[in-house]
């Protein structure tokens, strides 16, 4: 059971039909490992890497409301309003999201940004991104930052560690 804080431009892929580098190049082990669940080629952060199929089902099955945490950059200044929606549920494509822990960590006026932390348990593609554009906030900045409570930030980006037994075991809770 690895943790890696991927780092933008690699593919969360065991193969990749374009040849573009893949978190398994940044983690070196005998064994055949797999990452639980994705992150995109732009999205940095947490991703946890395998060899157990079991705890791949259990992490990545949405019945099993693992929450994972994100520190989201957008475009423009937030507002409470769109705040609530997200925290809410928004309507994306053809099902609505199920309801967030959305906090806000800081606002810029001069740069007209926003970060937030968006916790979620679902984990549909490109989620994150499509809540924030729904409500009307491109993404500037996307980053996995905890799995579980489990944190990237003590790891520097393309690094990886073992997990302890008792983080398996609080993930599996």
């Amino acid at each position: 059971y690895i943790l890696l804080n991927k780092p933008i431009d690699y593919v969360t892929t065991v193969k990749d039909q374009f040849n573009r580098e893949s978190v398994l190049d940044l983690v070196k082990v005998k064994e055949r490992i797999v990452p639980v669940g994705r992150l995109d080629m732009y999205t940095s952060g947490a991703l946890i890497l395998t060899n157990d199929g079991d705890f791949v089902y259990q992490v990545t099955h949405p019945k099993h409301e693992i929450d994972k945490t994100y520190t989201v950059t957008i475009k423009g200044i937030v507002t409470e309003q769109d705040v609530e929606l997200l925290k809410n549920g928004v309507k994306i494509e053809d099902y609505t999201t199920k309801p967030a822990k959305v906090k806000i960590l800081k606002t810029d006026l001069e740069k007209n940004s926003s970060r937030l932390e968006i916790t979620i348990h679902e984990g549909k593609n490109r989620q994150i991104r499509k809540m924030c554009e729904t409500v009307g906030y491109p993404v500037l900045a996307l980053h996995r930052s905890k799995i579980s409570g489990i944190g990237v930030k003590d790891l520097p980006l393309g690094k990886w560690r073992f997990l302890s037994k008792q983080e398996v075991e609080r993930i599996l809770r």
